[in-house]
């Protein structure tokens, strides 16, 4: 996705991004809900 793991991280605590845990450590994300995050669109140039 060319993000940093903080910024997965962040839009994980804001509710943006659903995740769920799997034990204690592990995070899951489902491949839909990652497809379907925010990305930056890029600006046009005159």
């Amino acid at each position: 996705m060319s993000v940093s793991v903080k910024t997965i991280r962040r839009w994980i605590a804001a509710g943006t991004l659903p995740a769920y845990r799997c034990g204690k450590r592990a995070i899951r994300i489902k491949l839909e809900d990652l497809e379907a995050a925010p990305r930056q669109i890029p600006s046009a140039r005159c």
